[in-house]
């Protein structure tokens, strides 16, 4: 773990629960942040007209920039200073709320989310490793999991709050709300935290730092696009061949590192490469489905937004209710047998959600949705625990970093491509029938889009036309997750290794259990989850 130094304090400081409460803040605002955008992407897809793509966009857009700079961040928080770049970061995703809550247009909104996302690479890592600063041993165990409890909070509180704001104000209040949240943090970090560093952890690798961010967002792009333009197109085809090589490059440059910022070297080890595929199929999964849910909710149903949120609460509660649960069926059953079973679990409950039909109703909905999030959560905590018990203690840093990497990049491959699945589905099987070509194109660019326009023309079969569309395309999503699911859970029973070795991180890793103090090095924000795990710097 990197070197942590107390700037010359007598004992604890008496401030330092109120410091505790700031940062609290700082990752509920983060926690909530995906959530509360995708509650919210329906209204702002009918106020602003923006297509699938574009939603897509500004979800993407968060996590890729996420998932390329956590890192670098975390090391120069190491060098200049935790509470310096903690500021920054909370400054940095502030003035990103604020030009999301004036932006007039879609990409005001992305460029809003971008900002947003480098913010939010600069807090997530440093905003547990400034814990041994302000507490004792004896106390940081329980501000760790106070912390990591705040940002799991966001889950059912995203949802919520979402809704709120959408029911009683602009559609910009969803970012208006971190404002506050943010300057609060900033002068508790300005007047209550103590400044800490490791002058001798590794530079930045700026050069990888580009490459990460350059591949995964030509990947995103044409993943995106491909629906619109075609597979076939040639910058589809351009933007494919541009994050083929600039993957290949990031991994040649760090397979040869002395020091590499992602150590692709222990995916030599097959415990740490088969729990990391299946952390990552599971925010594959949970990503793509927080995108699509929100607009079959709000769009399809019928629920204004709080609606919306509310009805994503058997999810998020069934997630939370077993990540909680499934440290001692761990132990009870070893990790291999409990990451199979969710992810059987999670196949089962997204190949029940393809037979959704346009009549489910709610009621079955809730039924999958629950076990959806029973299936995550018993495989997410022992795959990740796995993940880094499979290693030898001193690459836990490297591996919790790589693992955290390839989480994000899951995620937003999930937004990318279930969301691109779908809007495809969609756009084929709209019967546009008589409507004229302007129309007829802006009706397939979402089902939003579709009810505007068949409202503005009383247009009934339109309407139902988009609803049978999107539903059919939603069932697609569905069944892609529970194949991926199955293939997982069968790939995890024949080849993750039976005993693995567990090191206390247990119910806690989806955001409320115990850590040791090691652990307040790193954080990982999933969407809504934080893992305390050993420092992902070297």
């Amino acid at each position: 773990m990197a070197a942590l130094t107390n700037s010359g304090a007598v004992g604890p400081d008496p401030r330092r629960w109120w410091a505790l409460g700031a940062l609290v803040a700082s990752m509920l605002t983060l926690g909530f942040d995906t959530t509360i955008l995708n509650v919210a992407l329906p209204t702002m897809a009918e106020q602003l007209g923006a297509s699938t793509g574009r939603q897509q966009w500004m979800a993407d857009a968060y996590v890729v920039v996420f998932a390329a700079l956590m890192l670098p961040a975390g090391l120069l928080g190491d060098r200049f200073g935790r509470r310096r770049m903690l500021i920054t970061g909370l400054g940095i995703f502030l003035v990103g709320s604020l030009v999301g809550t004036l932006a007039g247009d879609v990409n005001a909104v992305i460029a809003a989310r971008t900002v947003m996302g480098v913010g939010a690479a600069l807090v997530t890592p440093l905003a547990l490793s400034v814990l041994p600063s302000l507490f004792t041993p004896e106390e940081r165990t329980k501000a760790v999991g106070i912390v990591s409890a705040g940002s799991t909070l966001g889950l059912p509180l995203g949802p919520i709050i979402g809704g709120w704001l959408l029911n009683h104000f602009w559609w910009g209040s969803v970012f208006l709300i971190n404002i506050p949240m943010a300057a609060i943090g900033i002068a508790a970090c300005v007047f209550l935290l103590p400044e800490t560093r490791d002058p001798a952890s590794p530079k930045v690798d700026l050069v990888s730092t580009a490459l990460t961010a350059g591949g995964l967002g030509a990947l995103i792009y044409a993943i995106i696009e491909a629906p619109t333009r075609g597979w076939g197109d040639p910058l589809v085809l351009a933007m494919e061949a541009v994050a083929v090589v600039l993957i290949t490059a990031l991994v040649l440059r760090e397979r040869r590192a002395v020091r590499p910022m992602l150590d692709m070297t222990l995916l030599a080890h097959r415990g740490f490469l088969f729990n990391t595929l299946a952390a990552t199929l599971l925010m594959f999964v949970l990503s793509g489905l927080l995108f699509v849910l929100p607009q079959y909710l709000q769009a399809v149903l019928g629920n204004d937004a709080l609606g919306t949120g509310v009805r994503l609460l058997p999810m998020m509660g069934g997630l939370i209710i077993a990540a909680r649960a499934a440290q001692p069926v761990v132990v009870r059953f070893g990790a291999r047998a409990v990451v199979s079973a969710g992810l059987v679990v999670l196949a089962f409950a997204a190949l029940l959600g393809s037979r959704t039909t346009v009549d489910s109703g709610y009621g079955f909905t809730a039924l999958w949705l629950s076990i959806v999030g029973f299936g995550f959560g018993f495989s997410i905590v022992p795959a990740m625990s796995g993940a880094l018990g499979a290693l030898p203690t001193n690459r836990a840093g490297s591996g919790s970093g790589l693992l955290m990497t390839l989480r994000q990049v899951g995620g937003a491959i999930g937004i990318a491509l279930l969301g691109s699945l779908l809007a495809s589905t969609f756009r084929d099987r709209l019967d546009v029938t008589g409507l004229p070509a302007p129309a007829a194109d802006t009706a397939g660019d979402s089902v939003v889009a579709a009810h505007v326009i068949a409202d503005k023309a009383n247009l009934t079969d339109l309407a139902a036309s988009a609803n049978a569309a999107y539903v059919h395309g939603m069932g697609l999503v569905l069944l892609v997750c529970g194949l991926a699911a199955l293939v997982s859970a069968l790939l995890a029973a024949a080849l993750l290794p039976g005993i693995p070795r567990l090191e206390g991180i247990g119910a806690g890793d989806a955001g409320g259990g115990d850590s040791g103090p090691e652990d307040a090095g790193a954080g990982d924000a999933g969407p809504g989850l934080v893992t305390p795990v050993a420092d992902a710097r070297q």
